[in-house]
């Protein structure tokens, strides 16, 4: 199991993923989960991968080289020579499409099944920053200002919070604080989640980034994050008010009748009906 996450802003593009892979209770492994293509001053993607561990190594050294006809005419697309982030992540299906011919038969016959997903994103030269979700056939969607951001992995502890903060106009630092947060609380919940965690924040039309750093244990703003993090929603849930069962006076009872349902019956007897 693993857990990425992308975020696209109008400022730029957050990348952040996990490392740690088990293969059984007993075998913890790590292994990096993101690449970084780079062009200075002319292209910057991102590919972040989940699901299967040989599939996903694969892909990620087949895209390298891995070519498709350019309908136009001229050389065929690459991700060097793409000229559009949709062109590059055609190229991309088309690598999980020649894995998937060389090892989904051999995996079907020892019960495994062809299991990646990918997110995809960057700039290219002569267009706007885009964002990809690619699943298991090659096919993908793209993010939009209505979903700007994605997941693979292991997502559901890590959402919330990013549904409660992200927008288009979040800056890119506390949306860069925002995915982190989403990482702790999963690496909270879930013992398949792990350090340490690779970090890329990208600004929009500068198509390079220095802002790539690999988070451990020891990091000081992951170590306040996360201890304020915890602090602080003690606090919160601390401050609501505990239901109130008996006749205490209270603004916000919790004991009232519904108004368009009834209250769960009990069942007394063996003889009663439940309907």
């Amino acid at each position: 199991m693993t857990y990425c996450v992308a975020i696209k802003l109008n400022a730029g593009l957050v990348f952040l993923s996990d490392s740690r892979t088990n293969a059984g209770l007993d075998h913890i492994s790590t292994f990096r989960k993101m690449i970084v293509y780079e062009k200075p001053g002319d292209r910057f993607m991102v590919l972040l991968t989940a699901g299967n561990l040989s599939i996903s190594q694969s892909v990620r050294e087949i895209l390298q080289t891995e070519e498709i006809n350019n309908s136009e005419g001229g050389d065929p697309i690459t991700i060097w020579n793409a000229k559009s982030m949709f062109d590059a992540t055609r190229v991309l299906g088309s690598a999980i499409r020649r894995v998937y011919e060389h090892d989904a038969r051999a995996l079907k016959n020892d019960d495994v099944g062809f299991n990646v997903s990918l997110v995809f994103g960057g700039q290219i030269k002569g267009e706007g920053m885009r964002l990809f979700q690619v699943y298991s056939p090659g096919n993908f969607i793209e993010a939009t200002d209505e979903t700007p951001y994605f997941q693979i992995g292991e997502s559901k502890y890590g959402k919330p919070v990013l549904d409660r903060v992200i927008t288009p106009e979040t800056p890119l630092d506390e949306a860069a604080k925002c995915a982190l947060v989403s990482m702790d609380s999963t690496i909270k919940s879930n013992l398949s989640v792990g350090m340490p965690l690779d970090l890329v924040v990208y600004e929009a039309d500068t198509y390079k980034s220095d802002k790539v750093v690999c988070i451990d244990q020891d990091n000081p703003y992951y170590q306040m994050m996360h201890n304020s993090w915890g602090q602080k929603l003690r606090q919160v849930f601390d401050s609501i008010e505990d239901p109130v069962w008996d006749d205490t006076h209270t603004d916000t009872p919790l004991k009232m009748p519904a108004k368009r349902h009834a209250a769960l019956k009990k069942i007394s007897t063996p003889l009663e009906k439940l309907i």
